[in-house]
């Protein structure tokens, strides 16, 4: 294990604005919680919270390396609409403790997956009231789960709402 310093410095900080990750067409990872980090002679990496990226579309990776600063990374394949990206995004799921804030974060390779800062416009998703207090959608996943123009939603489909179609007209 070797540590950051002068000779091969690295830093990470806090994104300033939201990041996305796009594959084929759809959106595989968006972020107000982006980490950069920042290597020595290296293009600085953007690390998203596993939370935040659709782990639906990736499948684990018999790929790994080793960095004597970070530590072992895994990897996962991206697979959608039938287009793959063979391990284009790694993980350091137990980095070393001088990296501990990229723990289970995932970064993309930006030559295989877009990777790119969301304009000022659309950096916070607006949020649609429901009747239901305990339920509100950001106008983001509404649009991800509509047609992107290629015959098919970004999303998969959501769960329906109701059991069966209501008998009658009006009140019961």
């Amino acid at each position: 294990m070797k540590m950051p310093g002068p000779d091969h410095p690295i830093s990470i900080e806090p994104a300033a604005r939201r990041w996305r990750a796009t594959f084929a067409g759809r959106v595989i990872a968006d972020t107000a919680d982006a980490l950069i980090l920042r290597e020595a002679g290296y293009p600085p990496r953007v690390y998203f919270p596993r939370a935040d990226v659709a782990m639906d579309d990736l499948s684990r990776s018999e790929a790994k390396t080793h960095c004597p600063y970070k530590g072992d990374a895994t990897y996962y394949t991206v697979l959608v609409d039938g287009r793959i990206a063979e391990s284009a995004v790694w993980t350091y799921e137990q980095p070393y403790p001088a990296m501990a804030q990229i723990t289970g974060r995932l970064s993309f390779y930006p030559d295989r997956i877009e990777v790119s800062e969301v304009a000022e416009a659309a950096e916070a998703p607006r949020r649609v009231a429901s009747a239901d207090d305990d339920f509100a959608i950001t106008v983001d996943d509404v649009v991800q789960h509509t047609d992107s123009g290629s015959g098919v939603s970004q999303k998969e489909h959501w769960a329906a709402n109701v059991s069966e179609p209501a008998t009658g007209r009006g009140g019961s």
